[in-house]
């Protein structure tokens, strides 16, 4: 019988191919959510909700070239550490309803949330994988992502304190 720690060592392994696809359905879903929210944002942040969905599509479009590639087959079996980050960057894929008017706080609120579990989970996975091009690709999401957030950062403060909500 397999002890509790073996277990758990067993469920904190995962193969690169899982996190791709938990990645390219993290990327759809936040493309596909900011496409839907668009139009019904205030004209003040919807540019910012236009460049997040095009910014996913063209992160979706990476995952899935990359997952498409001959040369990286060996790799995507490979076992890698789960990483910490991994629960909150999973749940992502549940979006929210944030109805028909949604208040610009709550979506920038939202976005933020979102892109910081992404910024977290593709340096933990950059730090975690072999130099090589799937290494490259998480930490260009990283930094991608890292950029989103400070952006977002930037929108929400003049949003919040300029009494814009």
């Amino acid at each position: 019988m397999m002890s509790e720690a073996s277990i758990n060592r067993l469920k904190s392994k995962t193969t690169l191919g899982e996190i791709l696809e938990v990645a390219t359905e993290f990327e759809r879903t936040a493309r596909d959510f900011y496409a839907d929210l668009a139009p019904k944002v205030r004209k003040n942040i919807r540019w910012l909700v236009q460049e997040l969905a095009e910014e996913e599509q063209r992160h979706y479009d990476l995952f899935t070239e990359l997952a498409a590639r001959d040369d990286i087959g060996g790799q995507l079996k490979a076992e890698i550490e789960r990483p910490v980050s991994d629960h909150k960057f999973s749940d992502c894929i549940q979006l929210p309803d944030l109805g028909e008017q949604p208040d610009d706080q709550a979506v920038l609120q939202y976005a933020l949330m979102r892109e910081h579990a992404a910024m977290e989970q593709y340096h933990s996975l950059a730090q975690s994988t072999e130099p090589g091009p799937i290494h490259d690709l998480f930490l260009f999401l990283a930094n991608e992502e890292t950029k989103h957030k400070n952006e977002l950062e930037k929108v929400y403060y003049e949003i919040v304190h300029s009494g814009g909500v």
